[in-house]
């Protein structure tokens, strides 16, 4: 909370102040003092280099008999081991508590960007998208890991190079200016870079948050993808918006290879100018000079040329993230006036209205012409709720709210939690809700009960039952007002029993605002109200209304929209489009219809119910064969070869010149000496930025590759992939073992192969000096090894174990956006904000184990060097007899470097293999199970279907192997140019029909469509021949004309035609750019039944000849379904239309009528011949509506008998 409280407190200061708040300033007053002192630290790595020094002077003035200049010279040697062990220790803790700091403001900025999430207004929610914040959450919020370990280094690099230069001028004189020129003129280099690397990673940013919105909407649509067969445009604007990311981070890698270069190439170019100086001014080169120059650079070499750039670098991204995450915590919060009054005693609850004008949307005040882009009696809810802010009017709720969605909205967990939802559990009521609920029969079936986990959006539930679970959680609230927004519209016959028992039952005692589609509820209702354009026009009970001459239905079907209510306390809306402003007088709202529905009883739940499964983690190695595939994903076998013959060469210049440098002292200073030395000094600068340009080329390549692969991997396998994977588990992949695989791996990957180089060079280079250093060296390599085995077995299953850990977080996230209104209605935002903390934490856990098992590591890495210097300073007094200065120097100066370098290298190593674990991760993903091909070599005729005859012949249908079979043995014959209706309760198989039509899981069986086996050919072909208009309307960010034609198969002509057709034109021609007019993420700008009209624009322009209806008219008013149902009769009169019915009224005037129960068929025949028979399924359902509906369906069935009579019959063979 101390972070959260600071930035707070930032935001009321700068409010006071008029600026702009600070995120920077939060957090350093939160953590700065005691991250300042930890730079302390790591300053002491200066003191070494003059224990050096001296220790090589006693050789050069070596004297066998003088013992005090001995006696002088171990306490140099001891003194350089002091200083080894004193860094060791203290470089450990330096980055164990930098790491800690980091990890606790990145833990703390998480913990504010969900808590913002939860209260971000509905204008702020269209200023982001869910692949922003999953982005925010993945990526941007890592910079504080990473900063906090370089950030020190922006003072610390600058003094130790003042206290190397003065010890330098102490040692060398004026020469040493020469070297320090280098390092003044790299500095700014440097800083000029970083400023480089922060400009790209803003525009890396942003594409990022792209890519990552896009696959969160083709994740959540792939259903929809697959059936219409948009693999491709998807494929191809993912690859798009990858390809210029990509270019981004191909840039930032280039600068990074430069700062490699500038990092191995430094040093030797600093020590080649000073030495070609000194010896240009006439001095004499020493071996100890020479020595403790290259020492005092190699000490700060590291530092300077490596930590200081790195720590410019991420202090320039860092601020970009930073800027990011300040821009979305400042977006504007959901302002809740205060109309909220609790119940005193004796007090009724209630919900008062007066005067009210409302806005959705302030842009276009004067002339209100904005898009009509939500119902205004579900504004009317949304006002209530204060989700809508109003203007002007007196809005007073009195009692505690609680709310049921439309679109049904359920939470990873368990029913039982989805329905408590934070409550504790009181048998008795919970079964009373229950049973009101009709959830009863459910539970009986579902393998664990009320246990039984639900999948990510539900995808475990059905339609209907999902819709059951969101109201069973409105009701099981002791709430003192309900608003119920149309929680009937997707359940089936048993909603009558559901609104008796529920709705006017357990809820009778209670003011409920009701708003649904059934109009056959509307005689129960205390108060109807009706509004029109978002004005109130009539208002009264049921019988006052009809005595009014107000018509219901003409009303509904003439005023184009829909109608709402409630019962006891209950009143009821009538409305029309609004224009996004609502004023009405004194009341409250719902709407309804006189349709009716058959969805939802749980009779057979023979969909299969698929648990969440756990995240596969893998164990064990890396294998060999992973970084073949890694490296040969972004380069053929001959660019390795290459690659590898460059890092050769590069570093055999680099040994030389360090051997040459040796050997000068001992050989005569000429012009020719000094030009060969710059020769290779050129050479192996030249060569290292070859190498470390090629090898960043190869790795980005590499992970372009692998994304690419990976989404089409995603995109061919079959649809329960989906189905038992939540959304965040993918996003993971695609975010967080991404960014690894662009920017952290290839950084890593080229540093430790770069750092093996050098290591092999520095011992062949040794060993050719003095032969003996071998013998410490080759058991020294052992333990090493030894260790980087045992470390590995831990580090490598907790790094596997931090990435499947942060999966959770990101389906929280994701799950809390959907549900957003209903979390806010029920006051669960803290319960929620504990949930995610909780994830966290979890995450945090595993994070926090990684870091402290790499300090492990570090610190047993450290001590082995430390003990190895120790021994190599006192072995060479022990063995000073026949010692030569320079020998003894280069002895020295390479212990302390392969300190230095080797436990670096053993360290990056293992760094590589755990981030390894992400590219094992995609790679997994690149190889899932796929569907069957998009395109076969047998292709169908062009003109195919030219008929529309559908057949089935003993289809069974499961969806896996070793699922349940949800169609067993069907056989039907489906006519050309028929209209047949589907109905059936929950699980009865009708979306399975689609499925195994479509081909979502291979059905066992034929099923020809004009005699074409369609299991003979690709899905795509077979896929682009139907049209389909799904249940849940799906449109993608992207323009309107994207939306409607991917391909860019048709012209404008057509595409506004179609757009006439459905009744949008008018619509799309108020956008501002028209049908260039990019939509906002899932079309969220556009009602549902405007989205549902989009997709039927679809089916128009597709101008197939089989069509297929999936409850389309659900959740959609009066008017759309009747305009869905009047365009299906004229557009599609040539073709044949399976409707999967939602309400009785849309397939009761169909040809035939096929009644599913358990996977078989019940009776497939003429509505009229089904009715005639009271012992039909179809009787059965018919009589479940209710009396009056039930009679008006008949006489519906009886005048198209009459109309119709002559028409030929048509028997089927039934199972």
């Amino acid at each position: 909370t101390r972070p959260v409280e600071h930035w707070d407190k930032e935001v009321r200061m700068a409010a006071k102040e008029l600026r702009i708040p600070k995120l920077t300033k939060a957090i350093v007053k939160c953590y700065g003092k005691p991250y300042a002192v930890l730079g302390i630290f790591s300053f002491t790595v200066v003191i070494q280099p003059v224990f050096l020094g001296k220790l090589i002077q006693y050789f050069e003035k070596y004297d066998p008999d003088n013992m005090d200049a001995l006696y002088e010279a171990l306490g140099y040697a001891a003194g350089i081991s002091l200083s080894t062990v004193a860094l060791t220790v203290l470089q450990i803790h330096y980055y164990y508590h930098v790491l800690r700091t980091g990890m606790k403001i990145r833990v703390a900025i998480c913990h504010m960007i969900y808590k913002k999430a939860l209260c971000l207004s509905s204008a702020a929610m269209g200023k982001t998208t869910t692949g922003q914040i999953v982005n925010l959450l993945s990526n941007d919020v890592n910079m504080f890991n990473e900063v906090t370990t370089n950030l020190h280094y922006l003072w610390i690099a600058p003094l130790q190079a003042v206290v190397v230069i003065i010890l330098l001028w102490y040692e060398i004189g004026p020469s040493c200016l020469a070297g320090v020129a280098v390092l003044v003129f790299l500095m700014p280099l440097q800083t000029m870079f970083g400023k480089l690397f922060g400009s790209l990673r803003s525009k890396t940013a942003v594409l990022t948050d792209n890519r990552i919105r896009t696959m969160n909407e083709v994740v959540s649509g792939i259903r929809v993808i697959k059936m219409y067969a948009w693999e491709k445009p998807f494929s191809a604007l993912v690859n798009e918006v990858r390809r210029e990311e990509i270019s981004k981070i191909m840039s930032s890698s280039y600068l990074r290879g430069l700062n490699m270069v500038s990092f191995f190439a430094a040093s030797k170019i600093i020590v080649f100018i000073t030495f070609t100086v000194y010896v240009l001014l006439g001095n004499t080169i020493s071996a100890s000079r020479v020595f403790v120059a290259v020492s005092l650079y190699g000490a700060i070499k590291i530092t300077v040329t490596l930590f200081f750039p790195q720590a410019i670098e991420k202090v320039f991204e860092t601020i970009i993230s930073i800027g990011r995450i300040k821009n979305f915590l400042l977006l504007d919060e959901i302002e809740r006036p205060n109309m909220r009054f609790t119940l005193e005693d004796n007090q009724d609850a209630s919900v008062e209205i007066k005067d009210l004008i409302c806005y959705w949307d302030k842009v276009n005040i004067l002339q209100l012409t904005c898009l009509p882009s939500r119902l205004p009696q579900s504004s009317l809810l949304s006002a209530i709720l204060g989700e809508l802010p109003h203007n002007k009017g007196v809005l007073r709720v009195k009692g505690q709210l609680t709310y049921a969605s439309q679109q049904p909205w359920v939470f990873p967990g368990t029913i039982r939690s989805n329905i408590l939802f934070g409550k504790e559990l009181h048998p008795q009521k919970y079964e009373k809700v229950l049973r009101a609920c009709a959830l009863k029969r459910d539970m009986e079936l579902l393998p664990d009960g009320d246990l039984t986990v639900i999948g990510d959006r539900g995808a475990t539930l059905s339609g209907g039952q999902k819709a059951r679970v969101n109201l069973a959680r409105a009701v099981y609230q002791d709430a003192d007002i309900y608003l119920l927004d149309d929680p009937l519209s997707a359940v089936d016959a048993e909603a009558l029993g559901l609104h008796q028992q529920c709705i006017c039952g357990i809820l009778k005692n209670k003011p409920r605002i009701l708003v649904t589609h059934q109009l056959q509820y509307l005689q129960a209702a205390d108060q109807i109200l009706v509004l029109k354009e978002g004005h109130m026009v009539a208002r009264g009970t049921y019988s006052e209304l009809q005595h009014s001459g107000v018509d219901f239905t003409s009303l509904l079907k003439r005023d184009e929209e829909e109608e709402p209510q409630t019962n006891n306390n209950h009143s009821v809306v009538k409305h029309a489009f609004s224009q996004n402003s609502i004023s009405s007088r004194n009341s409250v709202v719902s709407h309804t219809t006189s349709m009716h529905s058959i969805k939802d009883g749980a009779e057979q739940l023979l969909e299969p119910v698929q648990t969440v499964a756990e995240e596969s983690r893998s164990e064990g190695n890396i294998s060999a064969s992973l970084y073949f595939k890694y490296l040969n994903a972004g380069a053929s076998i001959l660019v390795m070869l290459g690659t590898i013959l460059l890092s050769l060469i590069a570093e055999v210049a680099y040994v030389l010149q360090d051997w040459w440098l040796e050997a000068w002292e001992n050989r005569v200073k000429t012009d020719k000496s000094v030009s060969l030395c710059s020769g290779l000094t050129l050479a192996s600068v030249i060569f290292g930025f070859a190498r470390s340009l090629v090898m960043f080329n190869v790795l980005v390549k590499a992970a372009q590759s692998l994304h690419n692969r990976m989404f089409n991997s995603i995109l061919r396998t079959p649809v329960r992939f989906f189905d038992v994977n939540p959304i965040g588990r993918i996003l993971n992949r695609f975010s967080k073992d991404i960014s690894q695989l662009d920017s952290m791996l290839p950084n890593t990957f080229v540093d430790f192969s770069q750092s093996i180089l050098q290591n092999i060079g520095v011992v062949v280079v040794a060993a050719s000096v003095m032969p003996w250093i071998l013998i410490p060296v080759v058991p020294l390599l052992i333990i090493f090894l030894f260790l980087r085995r045992y470390f590995l077995q831990t580090s490598r299953d907790v790094k596997r174990l931090e990435s499947t850990t942060r999966s959770p977080v990101f389906s929280h996230l994701s799950s809390s956006l959907q549900g957003l209104w209903t979390i806010r209605a029920f006051g669960a935002e803290e319960r929620f904000q504990n949930t995610f903390d909780a994830h966290q934490d979890l995450h945090s856990e595993s994070w926090f184990l990684f870091l402290v098992t790499s300090r492990w590591f570090a610190l047993r890495l450290d001590g082995i060097c430390a003990a190895f210097v120790t021994v190599t300073a006192f072995g060479c007094l022990f063995l000073r007899d026949g010692l030569e200065a320079g020998a003894v120097g280069l002895v020295l100066s390479y212990a302390v470097t392969l300190l230095g370098n080797f436990q670096w290298t053993i360290r990056q190593s293992a760094e590589m293999e755990n981030m390894m674990t992400s590219v094992e991760r995609v790679v997994e993903y690149t190889e899932l199970e796929s569907e069957a091909p998009w395109e076969t070599q047998k292709r169908p005729p062009p003109e195919w279907p030219s008929q529309g005859l559908i057949t089935f012949d003993r289809v069974n249908f499961s969806y896996s192997s070793d699922g349940p079979v949800v169609l067993k043995d069907m056989k039907a014959v489906f006519r050309p140019k028929e209209k047949v209706g589907i109905v059936g309760r929950t699980g009865a198989g009708k979306s399975s029909l689609v499925s195994a039509l479509f081909r979502l899981a291979e059905p066992e069986g034929r099923i020809y469509i004009d005699g074409v086996l369609t299991s003979e050919i690709g899905l795509h072909d077979l896929r682009q021949k139907m049209s389909i208009i799904p249940q849940d309307p799906v449109l993608f960010t992207g323009t309107m004309r994207k939306n409607l034609d991917p391909f860019s198969q048709h012209t404008d002509e057509d595409l506004w035609n179609a757009l006439q057709e459905v009744q949008l034109k008018s619509v799309v021609e108020e956008l501002p750019n028209k049908m260039e007019t990019v939509l906002a993420e899932s079309g969220s700008n556009f009602s549902v039944g405007q989205r549902q009209l989009v997709c039927l624009a679809r089916a128009v322009l597709r101008k197939n000849r089989i069509l297929i209806i999936d409850e389309a008219t659900a959740n959609v008013d009066p008017r759309t379904d009747e305009l869905i149902q009047k365009t299906i009769r004229d557009k599609f009169r040539e073709c044949t239309v399976l409707t999967i019915a939602h309400r009785l009224n849309t397939i009761i005037d169909s040809d035939r009528i096929l009644v599913l129960g358990a996977g078989m068929i019940q009776e497939f025949d003429e509505p009229y011949v089904l009715l005639q028979n009271q012992e039909s399924a179809l009787y059965r359902i018919v009589q479940q509506t209710g009396k009056p509906e039930a009679a008006s369906l008949v006489c519906v069935c009886v005048f198209i008998y009459n109309t119709c009579n002559g028409k030929s019959h048509f028997t089927i063979v039934r199972t």
